[in-house]
């Protein structure tokens, strides 16, 4: 498959509402961006979530009226920082040869939620209130009508690889023709079912998470937005920083929420991303794990990393920092690749108590030591619900 050139991402999530402050909090494995929520679960527990400020955020009344979400505000933050390259880019093609493409799994479900609690109160719906907040387009369609954007527009919605996934969709619109631009990644915002449904299925983590620490106990959910703009590298519409070099996607069928203990789909995805990228083991620079910090992910990932011999390759988890952005992770971790390809300067810190789980395979988790090559290549892996796993590479774009 053809290599597409990323522009510089917009982006926010909790460890920054910019890219150089998510950044630097990536460098320094800084998670105090996760903290402790200041309401309860409805089983009166009390969590921690990565939860972006208010104040970070624009008014919702620079959304269209029927579009004013949390999930939009998130995004409408990540498109203003790439909005000067991306108007360049629509003149250049034309509105009608740019398509969108935007990973989500909530959308507006918040609204939804907010909806049915003001109708309990009051016996209607609020006048604020359109039943397409909820669906999983909704996003896409808000880019595209605040852009005049006029190609085609589509949400991807497989939980947690949703934003991973919107990237090979974008490459398959790119090498198709039938779009010479696409903006792509993903957004997701917290909400009560999600925040409640990980805690029945007894995924929560009481504190901040720990990715492959022995004390591991579950995720901490987050919430972000991550864009770029996608084109066809030959085409030279834009400075060739960071490309997509390699994408697979496969499937464990295995069980609905748990992984295959022996990562069999992740194995897979990961193979054949580095296969189409043409990346040796050696050759690779850097892993963006999955890493939820749960235990069965973590061992699973653990084992199918080193399965592929890649267990001395620095990674990370970034969602210790970041928290677990479901249907944005693809993205937000895309974005931290792309910085560590063009800063050269470092690599996602891993942020953990430092208590090696016996049980699990051991890996070269990043702690901030000297690089010891450039970093040329990276490796993001997203593994979801339903044994849906997507693993890209970015690569520098001179290579």
């Amino acid at each position: 498959m053809m290599k597409i050139s990323l522009s510089k991402p917009g982006a926010v999530c909790a460890a920054g509402a910019l890219c150089d402050d998510i950044w630097s909090a990536a460098l320094a494995g800084d998670n105090t961006g996760l903290s402790l929520a200041n309401d309860t679960l409805n089983d009166g527990s009390s969590y921690y979530h990565g939860k972006v400020a208010d104040n970070k955020l624009p008014a919702l009344s620079e959304l269209p009226a029927t579009m004013r979400t949390r999930n939009n505000q998130l995004l409408l933050c990540a498109l203003k920082q790439i909005e000067v390259p991306l108007r360049t880019v629509i003149e250049q093609v034309g509105a009608h040869r740019v398509a969108v493409v935007l990973g989500t799994s909530t959308s507006g479900i918040a609204s939804g939620e907010e909806a049915l609690a003001h109708h309990e109160q009051h016996g209607e719906l609020p006048d604020t209130f359109n039943y397409k907040m909820q669906e999983m387009v909704a996003p896409a369609e808000c880019l595209a009508e605040m852009m005049g954007i006029e190609g085609p527009a589509y949400g991807i919605s497989t939980a947690c690889s949703s934003s991973a996934r919107a990237f090979m969709s974008a490459r398959s619109l790119l090498a198709s023709g039938f779009a010479d631009a696409v903006v792509v990644g993903g957004v997701d915002s917290l909400c009560n079912l999600t925040l409640n449904g990980f805690k029945a299925l007894e995924s929560m983590a009481s504190e901040r998470c720990n990715p492959f620490s022995l004390n591991r106990s579950g995720i901490t959910i987050g919430e972000a937005a991550g864009v770029f703009i996608a084109t066809r590298k030959e085409d030279g519409l834009q400075d060739d920083l960071v490309c997509l070099a390699g994408a697979q996607s496969t499937s464990d069928a295995h069980h609905m929420s748990a992984p295959h203990p022996e990562g069999r789909g992740a194995v897979a995805a990961m193979r054949g991303a580095l296969y189409e990228a043409g990346i040796e083991t050696a050759d690779l620079s850097y892993i963006n794990l999955h890493g939820t910090a749960t235990p069965l992910n973590d061992k699973m990932e653990a084992h199918a990393v080193t399965e592929l011999g890649l267990q001395r390759i620095p990674a990370s988890s970034t969602k210790a920092l970041t928290g677990h952005t479901l249907g944005a992770a693809g993205a937000i971790e895309a974005v931290m690749c792309w910085l560590a390809l063009e800063r050269q300067n470092g690599l996602p810190k891993h942020a953990w108590d430092g208590q090696q789980d016996p049980d699990i395979k051991p890996l070269n988790l990043y702690q901030g030591e000297p690089l010891a090559k450039p970093v040329n290549h990276c490796l993001s892996n997203s593994f979801a619900f339903g044994g849906n796993n997507v693993s890209l590479v970015f690569s520098k774009g001179e290579l």
